[in-house]
């Protein structure tokens, strides 16, 4: 099959499923190898680019079929949307604490945090944003939470080796504070 053809495969692939596809599962479908698969996707992103109506989108090497947000607006007077999740300060740190945290337990985010985190949490499980990973191995076996694809598809993350490093920020305040430290002290 020529790449036009397999382009439009995978197009037609991704818009009839209209959530998100494994590499693994588009390959099998075109008959072809993952690496060659990734080829003909990654091409068909960098085509749409901006000036297109839809585009494609990579999460944690899955693959979906999304309208530009550039024409929301245009979409919003067809069709009845929710609003986006109205995320407050406490859980945007709830959920920051959990991304770079993760797999991490609710008693872990409260002595992060310094407060009981039974409402972020359960708001953030409510709206998809994280989910249970797994029971951590000590008594109780208390629930381990970590972030889900929505999270990755409502911040606009591929995976989450793309979140923002923290360490740089960490090692400047640190440095910050022990100068402060030496001069008042010093």
């Amino acid at each position: 099959m020529s790449v036009p053809k397999l382009e439009a495969a995978i197009e037609a692939l991704l818009f009839a499923a209209g959530d998100m596809v494994s590499l693994s599962k588009l390959a099998e479908c075109i008959e072809q190898d993952p690496k060659t698969t990734k080829g003909i996707v990654d091409r068909l992103i960098g085509n749409y680019g901006k000036r297109r109506g839809v585009h494609i989108i990579e999460v944690d090497g899955s693959y979906q079929m999304c309208t530009n947000p550039d024409f929301f607006s245009y979409v919003g007077k067809l069709v009845k949307t929710e609003p986006k999740k109205a995320l407050t300060q406490t859980l945007l740190e709830t959920l920051a604490i959990v991304a770079y945290k993760q797999p991490i337990t609710k008693s872990q985010i409260e002595q992060i945090r310094g407060v009981n985190a039974d409402h972020a949490v359960n708001k953030l499980v409510g709206y998809g944003l994280i989910t249970e990973k797994g029971r951590q191995d000590s008594p109780g076996r208390p629930i381990l939470f970590g972030t889900s694809d929505e999270f990755l598809k409502y911040f606009g993350f591929s995976s989450l080796s793309r979140l923002p490093v923290l360490e740089s920020d960490y090692e400047r305040l640190r440095s910050e504070a022990e100068c402060e430290f030496d001069a008042v002290y010093g």
